[in-house]
């Protein structure tokens, strides 16, 4: 049996219960596929990855290719469509089966429905391995999924004790010869560039491991995570939260593995408040994961999944003024900046910025949601696109919309300014919500 493994949030050797299956082969091709169109501008203004993200990713490719080396194998990177490279590479290497991981995307669902229609004659299966349970292993029905996360948590933890038991599978250590074939066209991807701010995020599955080591038993600062974890300058108080986010989003680290090793600490060092609030920052995770999955193309519609229409519109001066950093809101700027800059943001400033565009500065909720898909190396299209509906009141929310007093929030996570002083948030020249009059002429 030849076998195609096709990597996409997945980029691991532990705890992937896709790869094992793929393993069972005679012959195994492992694929990672870069589409062109995550680099083009799309209808929101804005492209599907920026700078920063793509750089942890080459960055966690190439480690994972190092990774597959060590087993004999290799990592064909194709640069193009995958609706259209993995049948070409499926039929030019006569495999009998394609497996990958369940994406929980609405265009990944696409993208695997048109390699369907293309290899019909060949076994195509998914896997769940981006989540920390499997659908079978809910303690509900996918299309009984609650419509509010406190629901879905209270579910979860009647059933029994905290996370799935026994869905984490050993790191593989053997795999299948690759087969022999002409070089891939990785050298037509984008090139990496430098970051403009050096900072500690290294992709890799190492990295990502090493990461959950020593915010767990190396700083003990699991411990403090409920009191810390709302740090505005997240990046300069770097034990403030786990900063895990980055390695969870590509699959370089497992949900399961953070769980399990949640549950370590509380079993040889401490169990409180704390501990217990990093998994339950993993669960809002799985929340958005089967949300995703079950809500599909109404997670990116403006109306969102409650279909609850809001006069909104798209001001252009007011979008550029909020991705520059260029409003009337210092905090916000300085937030804006951060993450431009970096790739990065703590959950704090997400929150903050994300209110100011949908309520002072009254645009559609899908620009921001799609300004941080390109910007952000953490990007999870469920968490990113659910957490912006759920903000806009259009999502999760039973309460409907949320406003922070961006002021206020200022006075108390910034009392010193330090952070607004850092990142340059006081606009010399701050754009204002009109640039024109009642009759169209220009406000000076």
């Amino acid at each position: 049996m030849r076998t195609l493994y096709w990597f996409t949030k997945d980029l691991r050797l532990h705890d992937n219960a896709a790869l094992l299956a793929a393993s069972k082969t005679d012959m195994l091709l492992c694929v990672y596929v870069v589409d062109p169109r995550w680099f083009t501008p799309g209808p929101l203004q804005s492209r599907a990855m920026g700078s920063h993200r793509w750089r942890f990713l080459w960055q966690s490719l190439m480690a994972l290719e190092r990774n597959l080396r060590t087993q004999g194998q290799r990592l064909h990177i194709a640069f193009g469509k995958p609706e259209e490279a993995i049948p070409s590479l499926a039929l030019s290497h006569k495999v009998d089966c394609v497996i990958r991981s369940r994406q929980p995307g609405t265009q990944e669902a696409d993208q695997w429905k048109a390699i369907q229609n293309k290899l019909p004659g060949i076994r195509l299966q998914e896997f769940e391995t981006l989540s920390l349970y499997t659908e079978r292993s809910l303690p509900m029905s996918l299309h009984e999924l609650p419509d509010t996360f406190s629901q879905f948590r209270k579910q979860v933890e009647q059933s029994g004790e905290r996370g799935p038991s026994g869905l984490r599978i050993s790191t593989i250590t053997a795999l299948p010869p690759a087969p022999g074939f002409p070089q891939d066209n990785r050298g037509e991807c984008p090139p990496v560039n430098s970051p403009w701010h050096p900072h500690p995020f290294a992709g890799g599955e190492q990295a990502g491991l090493t990461r959950l080591q020593e915010y767990l038993f190396g700083t003990n600062a699991i411990n403090e995570y409920k009191k810390t974890r709302n740090a505005l300058d997240a990046l300069h108080e770097w034990d403030a939260s786990s900063k895990l986010s980055p390695w969870l989003a590509n699959g370089a680290l497992s949900a399961r593995e953070v769980a399990e090793t949640i549950a370590e600490y509380e079993r040889t060092e401490t169990r409180n408040e704390s501990t217990y609030w990093l998994w339950f920052e993993l669960l809002w995770r799985e929340y958005f994961y089967w949300y995703a999955l079950r809500h599909g193309k109404a997670l990116f519609s403006r109306d969102g999944v409650q279909q609850k229409r809001r006069p909104v519109t798209f001001y252009g001066h007011r979008f550029k003024a909020w991705c520059e950093g260029n409003t009337q809101y210092p905090v916000v700027n300085a937030a804006m900046n951060q993450l431009r800059e970096t790739g990065y943001l703590g959950n704090r400033g997400r929150q903050l910025v994300a209110s100011c565009f949908v309520n002072e500065l009254e645009l559609d909720w899908r620009y921001g949601a799609a300004w941080f898909e390109e910007q952000l190396i953490d990007y999870d299209v469920a968490s990113n696109y659910g957490n912006w509906q759920y903000l806009a009141g259009v999502g999760a929310d039973p309460r409907g919309l949320r406003r922070f007093n961006l002021e206020k929030q200022a006075q108390q996570y910034d009392p010193t300014g330090t952070f607004i002083n850092r990142w340059n948030g006081h606009a010399e020249q701050p754009v204002g919500l009109h640039t024109v009059d009642a009759a169209d002429w220009p406000i000076s």
